[in-house]
């Protein structure tokens, strides 16, 4: 699965989490990848088991209920250069920097999600994603994961 420039986002900012999420669900919709109704699985998801990954990176997906709303397999990156808090407990900091929107058809996502971890492993590789500045510089760090 390739990842697309438009369907990456630098530079944004959010007030709470549920906002990051919603825009990389948006991302996911407007790609034709899911039906409007996963992106309130993948909040639903985050409510359940917060999607935080560690080393500043959130991986929001939908819940097994909103697997019957995704079309094809997909991925959105919205970065969050400032961070947002992923922990509804304010004396918690999960704070995340880049988010990684993710649907998956047949299993496909799991792929997708080795090739973050990988990626995301290493926190430089973090803060350059952080960091970057266009769409295309997310896109060849991610590239360089697959080879």
């Amino acid at each position: 699965m390739e990842l697309q420039a438009d369907m990456i986002k630098i530079n944004q900012n959010f007030v709470n989490e549920d906002d990051a999420i919603k825009l990389a669900g948006q991302i996911l919709v407007d790609a034709g990848c899911v039906t409007p109704e996963y992106v309130d699985a993948m909040i639903d998801r985050n409510n359940d088991v917060s999607t935080y990954m560690g080393n500043f990176i959130a991986i929001p997906h939908g819940t097994d209920a909103g697997k019957q709303y995704i079309k094809k397999t997909g991925i959105s990156v919205v970065q969050i250069p400032t961070g947002i808090n992923f922990s509804e407990n304010s004396e918690t900091n999960n704070k995340v920097t880049v988010v990684f929107g993710i649907a998956g058809k047949n299993n496909e996502h799991l792929d997708i999600l080795s090739k973050i971890a990988l990626l995301c492993s290493n926190i430089n590789n973090v803060a350059k994603l952080a960091d970057a500045q266009s769409s295309q510089e997310i896109i060849t760090l991610l590239k360089e994961v697959e080879n």
